[in-house]
């Protein structure tokens, strides 16, 4: 069975039957490949794809997001390889589409997250788990009501400070979880001196776990910035992830709200 269908950057995808050789460079979507019922048909994933742990000890590691082995993704010989436009480089992706097919996904919404999902499910043979998973996505983020918003500033990493802008899949992730992000005029992954966190003045900050991984200790450094702030250690998978592991975001969502003592909201 033939399948055609358009990448989320615009690239037409063809198969002439559903890939049974796939190449992940993407942790998310390595994850969702699993979630969809796959196994053997996964023969390289990156160094940074952690889940599920099973894979991560077996399959073929090809590098990284950023620096993978474009030599030895083309001796697996793959029929589809999996990339994101932020994760990984466009040169090595155009590199590697010359010679595979390449399904790129481009996602800072929940909504093109859903897409992606079935549209991985369609390339893969999966395509009614794919469609039961999203719907299962889908109304899991429909439970999710929170009244009362938080200035919020989400940090990625440390020296330089990072934090999540508007235009990331983070921000959106905030928005769902009832959070106001206080970096809503700036785009990406901006830098910030100790001086900008404190006159942003968040009422909350979170510290991911990714890809720094902050620790309990860098709670009494942000404590000396802003006193008067609440400072939470979050699971940075959770807010950052866009494959199969959004069916369980909403649930921590609320864990992260009870935390901040805010369970009647």
């Amino acid at each position: 069975m033939a399948i055609t269908l358009q990448d989320q950057i615009g690239h037409q995808i063809r198969l002439s039957a559903p890939a049974v050789r796939i190449v992940s460079l993407v942790p998310s979507q390595t994850e969702l490949l699993y979630a969809l019922g796959l196994d053997y048909e996964v023969i390289g994933i990156t160094k940074f794809c952690v889940h599920p742990g099973k894979w991560f000890r077996t399959k073929k590691r090809i590098g990284g997001t950023k620096q993978m082995n474009i030599e030895s993704i083309l001796s697996l010989q793959p029929d589809l390889v999996i990339a994101n436009k932020e994760e990984n480089v466009k040169e090595q992706i155009e590199a590697l589409r010359l010679h595979i097919p390449v399904y790129t996904s481009c996602i800072s919404k929940l909504e093109e997250a859903v897409d992606m999902i079935k549209a991985i499910a369609t390339l893969t043979g999966k395509s009614e788990k794919g469609v039961n998973l999203a719907e299962e996505i889908v109304n899991r983020f429909k439970t999710l009501s929170f009244q009362k918003t938080h200035r919020t500033l989400y940090l990625i990493w440390r020296d330089p400070y990072m934090a999540a802008g508007d235009d990331t899949f983070i921000h959106t992730m905030m928005q769902r979880a009832g959070m106001e992000n206080v970096l809503n005029d700036k785009n990406r992954y901006p830098a910030l001196s100790s001086q900008e966190i404190k006159e942003l003045n968040p009422e909350l900050v979170l510290l991911s776990s990714e890809p720094y991984p902050f620790k309990e200790k860098h709670i009494e450094e942000f404590s000396q910035i802003l006193p008067d702030t609440k400072i939470l250690l979050v699971n940075g998978e959770m807010f950052s992830w866009y494959g199969s592991r959004l069916k369980d975001a909403p649930d921590y969502f609320y864990e992260v709200r009870n935390k901040l003592f805010l369970s009647n909201d």
